[in-house]
């Protein structure tokens, strides 16, 4: 009785169907990436705001000032330098009210005279902000400025607190429930809270479903992620995992433009919302994954979409694929006992945990600090997209040639070593910081990159799902902490978060090299596949392998 590798090999390992059902599936990392990034543009500052009394409203109104004019006439000046972005704002109004009765009589051309040496009292805001911008965003639409600042950053943290709420539920549904069904409710959980997130009439309803969205969001990206993986051979999982993740940057790159021809914060939220309504055609395109029905003990329903994807590749199943041996083990849930429980799925367990982590925390500090070159958001934007292209054609180069930890290592080695040479370069040399910090990126993006691919390889089909979602999981934490670490980090000394990166980033470059090696090895089925992977490997380190994982049949 065939195996499913043995089954799907004669059926077609990346035909005409798989290249249809990946090339479709990708297009989640284009609507991901909105809205992983999106923020950057539903919350950009507005160019200017201040504090608009009921005095200085009227005074504006009889006066016929223009924006300009009123900027200058009732937004009070702030004493010595400001930061850069925060300078074109005011968190205080003059009170002129305060004039009294000569209130109405304030004069067009310098309101201040009615006051001792031009000195009107100043008071906090509390309300009638006044925005002078170009597209309306969400910080114009909840006044998220001044004292209400940090609620604009609290936006970001919620969505990926959602990312680690998904990571932990979907996943744990995908491999109870299945990959499919659990991507289409994902996909249709994105639209209808991405929508109500567009019409949200407060702030706290805004974050409640912005929370969801992330939650569905986050179901999307890695159902997809898994069904690309698990319907072709093991030579091609390593292009599928490269290139899906190529598309998350296309859609790095598609954003500006996107939020460049649509001038309102809602419009933009809706245009990266709705795509996510179309993946539901995929339920006529894309069956289950076979894989996942075999090690449900569904073999009849695996041979069945077998036979459709080799009709669809030109190939024929001859009468001994009639049946597809399954695996003899009990069919049990998923939980996190089931991935430390050994000692070889603890050891990968924990360290790519540890990777996930290291990746976001070092991705996003690195992008947050760096921050856009110049003062167009959109064309500065665009360009730290097309930064991360040559980190994917790096690894389609390297990864079948030297393997998955040699690249993996290099590239947070690298990442850690720019780091802390950038932390001790010296001001005077703008560009060659510059240069050693978009090096970083370049490293810290390519081990980003591979740490899916990785992760997916390492588990068996029946934890694959869960696993990957739950040590993703600790990308979304990182997330989290990255913005806190390197702010307030920052604070002490300018260059301390990039030494923490670095440190971060060596210490989990050497870390992964304890991982086995997985290239050119069939994806393990079961617990024992993963076992007798490491074994395989203590015995064979430094020479070629040429192993079958699978010792269950599937």
């Amino acid at each position: 009785m065939p195996s499913f590798e043995q089954t799907l090999q004669r059926a077609g390992e990346f035909g005409r169907f798989q290249r249809r059902a990946f090339l479709l599936l990708c297009l989640t990392g284009v609507t991901f990436a909105f809205l992983f990034v999106g923020v950057v543009f539903l919350g950009s500052q507005p160019d200017r705001y201040w504090c608009r009394g009921p005095s200085a409203a009227a005074l504006a109104a009889r006066c016929a000032w223009s924006p300009e004019e009123e900027w200058n006439r009732t937004a009070p000046a702030r004493p010595g330098p400001a930061p850069a972005a925060r300078s074109l704002g005011r968190c205080q109004r003059y009170l002129l009210e305060a004039a009294g009765a000569d209130a109405g009589a304030l004069s067009c051309s310098d309101p201040l005279a009615a006051f001792p040496n031009r000195s009107a009292p100043l008071v906090p805001c509390s309300g009638g902000w006044h925005y002078e911008q170009t597209h309306a965003t969400i910080v114009s639409e909840f006044d998220l400025v001044c004292v209400n600042a940090w609620m604009l950053d609290f936006t970001q943290a919620i969505l990926n607190l959602g990312f680690l709420v998904g990571a932990f539920t979907l996943g744990y549904a995908a491999d109870r429930y299945g990959r499919i069904v659990i991507y289409l409710i994902s996909c249709f959980g994105v639209g209808v809270t991405g929508v109500v997130v567009a019409f949200a009439p407060n702030f706290p309803v805004f974050v409640v479903f912005r929370f969801l969205q992330g939650v569905f969001g986050k179901g999307t990206w890695m159902a997809c992620f898994v069904i690309v993986t698990e319907i072709v051979g093991s030579k091609q999982r390593r292009i599928v995992g490269v290139v899906i993740q190529m598309f998350f940057t296309l859609g790095i790159i598609i954003l500006p433009g996107i939020a460049y021809f649509i001038p309102s914060w809602q419009g933009i939220q809706l245009a990266i919302t709705l795509p996510n309504f179309l993946f539901l055609l995929y339920y006529w395109v894309v069956p289950e994954s076979p894989r996942w029905l075999v090690t449900r003990k569904e073999g009849d329903k695996a041979l069945q979409i077998l036979r459709r994807i080799a009709k669809c590749n030109g190939k024929y199943l001859s009468p001994n694929y009639s049946e597809i041996t399954v695996t003899d083990e009990e069919i049990s849930n998923p939980s996190f006992a089931d991935l430390v429980r050994t000692p070889q799925m603890r050891k990968c367990t924990l360290i790519l945990m540890f990777a996930w982590f290291t990746s976001a925390v070092v991705y996003q500090g690195l992008v947050m600090r760096l921050g856009m070159v110049g003062g167009n958001l959109y064309v500065d934007f665009f360009i730290s997209g097309v930064v991360e292209l040559p980190a994917a054609l790096l690894i389609l180069l390297t990864i079948e040639r030297l393997g998955r930890r040699l690249p993996f290592a290099a590239s947070n080695v690298v990442a850690g070593v720019a780091c802390l040479v950038t932390a001790f370069l010296p001001e005077g040399l703008p560009w060659l910081r510059t240069t050693v910090a978009t090096l970083g990126r370049l490293g810290i993006t390519m081990a980003f990159e591979i740490v899916y691919l990785v992760n997916s390889e390492l588990y068996p089909t029946t934890l694959r799902n869960f696993g990957v979602s739950l040590c993703s999981g600790l990308c979304d934490l990182g997330g989290i902490v990255a913005p806190f670490l390197l702010f307030r980090l920052a604070a002490l000394w300018l260059e301390l978060p990039l030494i923490i990166f670095g440190v971060l980033a060596s210490v989990c470059g050497g870390l992964v090299m304890l991982l086995p090696e997985t290239k050119g090895i069939a994806l393990p089925e079961t617990v024992d596949d993963v076992e007798k992977l490491g074994s395989s490997h203590s015995h064979q380190c430094g020479r070629k392998k040429n192993i079958q994982v699978s010792s269950s049949h599937v």
